[in-house]
């Protein structure tokens, strides 16, 4: 049986906080390309001998592991010209 509707949610993860599988998962590929360093680059390396552009997305590739995903922020301006200079931004975080 659940919680009564309307009763507020009480224990858990706090918002914001990652969950442990995500951290310790991050760590462990965090380790492992430390201590491969130089194999990783040698690898990179030689996959942009033929292309370039794919060395940089298995680049891309190995960061999003690392390093946790930077949210982006929507930046809208609104400039009124009529008399003094005016501008009103507005920041949004997007959803999700």
């Amino acid at each position: 049986m659940g919680r009564p509707k309307g009763t507020p949610k009480t224990g858990g993860r706090q918002p914001g906080v990652p969950n442990r599988a995500t951290t310790a998962f991050r760590e462990t590929v965090t380790r492992l390309l430390e201590d491969n360093a130089e194999n990783v680059a040698r690898w990179l390396e030689q996959v942009a001998v033929d292309d370039p552009d794919k060395a940089l997305q298995r680049l891309a590739q190995l960061a999003e592991f690392a390093a946790p995903k930077l949210s982006r922020s929507e930046i809208k301006a609104e400039v009124d010209n009529k008399g003094a200079p005016t501008i009103n931004l507005t920041l949004t975080k997007p959803n999700g």
